[in-house]
């Protein structure tokens, strides 16, 4: 059952339904968040104005790429897909970056535990890692039990689902960040918004909770000057990265 819905200034919760769930195009980071499966198994279809971040929560969904791709999902995949696609059948979210052209891929289902050590004894994996510095990413964050999170904010929106376990999530009454703190329970398949600047921390008790978190942009990540490959391409001891005079100049 869905948790009462949620809105302030800080954070808002989104209802468990189909099609268009929320529209951010207006963003510094132009996105829209989907729905599928909520309410029917009729197939939900995207064009292919932007990349496609999606997690898949119950069932055996079908996916089809324009790309000819067409793939059968499970319980905890996750999938990146630029262009037009469609989705059948199962239960999930899709986050769409506007304006963006992905990489596409399909991975999970999710671990156990992040990969990277976070904050407050909690952990994420890069789901879907940045493919140049800046570019949106999709994250696992995993929460253990007991966890009482530092309130913090994010310099741009984020949008998150709860893929297992429970907890909740302690934003300020007042825009402000004032008042009184105010707790929103978070159940399985709950999509929620945090504004950018938003206050709020994250708590668990007796279950642990796993959030998939979409973030629009990224300050780390490979870029022309510093990636693995002109790195680690030695020409006489020296990287290619230091040699100016044999460095690819353009793309294409």
């Amino acid at each position: 059952m869905q948790p009462p819905p949620f809105q302030n200034r800080h954070f808002v919760t989104v209802p468990f339904q189909d099609g268009p769930l929320v529209d951010l195009a207006d963003d510094s980071h132009p996105t829209q968040v989907t729905g599928w499966g909520h309410q029917s198994q009729n197939p939900i279809t995207l064009n292919n104005n932007g990349t496609h971040y999606g997690f898949v929560v119950e069932g055996n969904p079908q996916l089809n790429a324009a790309n000819g791709q067409t793939v059968t999902l499970c319980p905890g995949m996750h999938f990146c897909v630029p262009g037009d696609m469609s989705i059948e059948g199962g239960k999930g979210v899709i986050i769409t970056r506007l304006d963006f052209q992905g990489v596409f891929s399909v991975g999970g289902p999710i671990e156990e535990q992040g990969r990277l050590r976070y904050i407050d004894g909690c952990s994420d994996s890069l789901l879907v890692h940045p493919s140049l510095k800046g570019d949106p990413c999709l994250n696992h964050l995993h929460f253990p039990t007991q966890i009482d999170q530092t309130r913090h904010t994010h310099p741009s929106i984020r949008v998150g689902i709860v893929a297992r376990g429970q907890g909740r999530c302690v934003v300020p009454e007042n825009e402000d960040g004032s008042g009184e703190e105010v707790s929103i329970p978070l159940v399985p398949g709950q999509v929620f918004v945090i504004p950018t600047g938003g206050q709020h921390s994250f708590f668990t008790d007796d279950h642990t909770m796993d959030v998939i978190a979409y973030h629009p942009d990224s300050d780390t990540g490979p870029d022309h000057d510093d990636h693995p490959m002109v790195n680690r391409t030695l020409v006489d001891g020296v990287a290619a990265s230091n040699i100016d005079e044999i460095r690819t100049q353009e793309l294409p």
